[in-house]
């Protein structure tokens, strides 16, 4: 089976990143579409189910983070996964 690469410290992707390894293997990602398409027919027979959703945005590269950032931000974890997910909150 390939390597499959993915954080050590999310216990999600290392639950579906083999799955979904194996739904594209042999594939030629010729179009997002065809991308889309063969993950999200990514499922096991214990129920695991895949959802895609595709941000479209252009997002610029190279920008810098404000000197004073950690001092006019709150950061905000989530209540369900806290070592993953949080929110910069301006004060």
């Amino acid at each position: 089976m390939n390597e499959v690469y993915c954080s050590k410290y999310n216990p999600i992707e290392r639950r579906v990143f083999p799955h979904v390894t194996r739904a594209c293997q042999g594939m030629l990602f010729d179009t997002i579409d065809t991308v889309v398409r063969l993950m999200r027919r990514t499922a096991t027979k214990t129920g695991l189910r895949t959802t895609v959703n595709v941000m479209r945005r252009a997002y610029l590269t190279g920008r810098k983070v404000a000197e004073d950032f950690k001092d006019d931000m709150t950061i905000m974890f989530d209540e369900l996964l806290p070592k993953w997910n949080y929110r910069a909150v301006p004060r």
